[in-house]
């Protein structure tokens, strides 16, 4: 998941900075937002973080030892 930063300007004119939005894609991400702000302009759209996993598997524990070698 990804976290995704959008300016908009609602449908009556206001505009809101740093509306923060997780999905696994920019689509999810503006499909959520256009349903909290429906007919809103996005004005911008900029990725934050990608968020991992809290747990880790045992191939995740190895790809991280190998890449350090």
């Amino acid at each position: 998941m990804a976290k995704y930063v959008y300016q908009i300007r609602s449908r009556n004119g206001v505009v809101v900075d740093n509306l923060q939005i997780y999905g696994r894609d920019e689509a999810e991400a503006r499909q959520k937002l256009q349903k909290m702000y429906m007919h809103c302009e996005i004005l911008d759209c900029r990725v934050v973080s990608a968020v991992k996993a809290a747990t880790s598997n045992y191939e995740d524990i190895l790809d991280l030892i190998v890449k350090s070698t």
